[in-house]
């Protein structure tokens, strides 16, 4: 089969390697779809820790071709989606239920082989059902809806509650929908690309600025800014030091800031103690989708979330190593590769 391979930091390319084998509780799944995030470029530049050589992809999707003898649940024929995540279950952090920060946690596409190939391994435990109707792009999506649900949880917005989304990437544009299901009545994104910010107001969004423009929490918090004195809850979904630094000048008093945007490894921001302290903010981590996986697939089943519009283009496996070892083509959103029918 067709995979693609990160070798090192900095070498990525297309090989033939020999179809995986699924063990007795995991599934061998034929790729339909597997979405391009950003720690993948982050992957192939050394700024997330990975082990390769390994098969990069853990956004994807696709249909059961075979099943381990222990499998129960599951056909042959099935449309699945998997939740890369893979928990001991025996450490400190799994029994109090924080899997997302087990200590041995095992990432496909990450840590073991991923979606950017024909077939995927999948354990059985991680492996949701997704209905034979749904599109099969759709399914690509329920891992970054999931990490955005658990931001989303974090945060608690209440309804009529006011939000700021930093970052209008598919996790900004997911986290809009969200803020706009849990109730928020006034949703900003930032995001200096006209094109996702028309997109933002398409999905919910009732306002949108752009950075380009003047400041950020000048033009949204400021005295003649859209909200004076700053908003409920701030969501950072870019993951760039200078909207890390502005999300906590974006809070209120007593607000929240949900960290969602992955940063590059080693990267270092400012920000001012005695403020956080003085007015008495929550800055929060949001680390990947701890039980929310499912609720991510039923989202996208439901029809309740957007999915089409935040699709920039497809491509085949060939094209994947370029897609990752570049930077997002302007006003690009998300990148899905889908390998030819094997």
């Amino acid at each position: 089969m067709k995979a693609v391979r990160l070798e090192a930091v900095g070498s990525i390319t297309l090989r033939d390697i020999a179809k995986p084998v699924p063990g007795p509780d995991d599934l061998l799944v034929r790729i339909e779809a597997c979405g391009v995030c950003g720690t993948d470029r982050h992957l192939f530049h050394g700024e997330f820790p990975c082990r390769p050589p390994v098969t990069p992809g853990h956004e994807f999707s696709g249909i059961i071709e075979a099943v381990g003898a222990g499998v129960s649940g599951f056909s042959i024929g099935d449309r699945v989606t998997g939740d890369p995540n893979i928990a001991c279950g025996r450490c400190d952090h799994c029994h109090a239920g924080r899997i997302n920060l087990c200590r041995n946690l095992n990432a496909i596409g990450i840590h073991r082989d991923g979606g950017f190939a024909d077939y995927v391994v999948l354990p059985q435990k991680q492996a949701f059902l997704l209905p034979a109707g749904l599109p099969p792009t759709h399914g690509a999506f329920c891992e970054p809806l999931g990490c955005c649900l658990h931001g989303l949880d974090l945060a608690g917005i209440r309804p009529g509650g006011s939000v700021v989304v930093l970052g209008g990437g598919v996790i900004g544009l997911l986290t809009v929908q969200l803020a706009r299901l849990a109730g928020a009545s006034t949703i900003i994104l930032s995001t200096r690309q006209a094109s996702r910010r028309a997109l933002a107001e398409e999905l919910g969004a009732t306002s949108t600025v752009d950075p380009s423009a003047g400041d950020v929490v000048d033009m949204i918090c400021g005295p003649a800014g859209l909200i004076p004195g700053g908003v409920d809850v701030v969501f950072e979904c870019a993951g760039v030091r200078e909207t890390v630094e502005q999300s906590m000048r974006l809070s209120r008093a007593g607000g929240t800031v949900v960290i969602v945007g992955v940063t590059p490894q080693g990267m270092k921001a400012e920000f001012e103690p005695f403020d956080l302290l003085f007015r008495e903010l929550k800055v929060l981590g949001s680390f990947l989708n701890p039980h929310t996986h499912r609720r991510a697939a039923e989202l996208i089943a439901s029809g309740a979330i957007e999915i089409d519009r935040l699709i920039s283009r497809q491509v085949p496996l060939e094209e994947a190593p370029a897609v990752i070892a570049n930077p997002p083509a302007p006003g690009e959103v998300k990148v899905l590769v889908v390998p030819a029918r094997v």
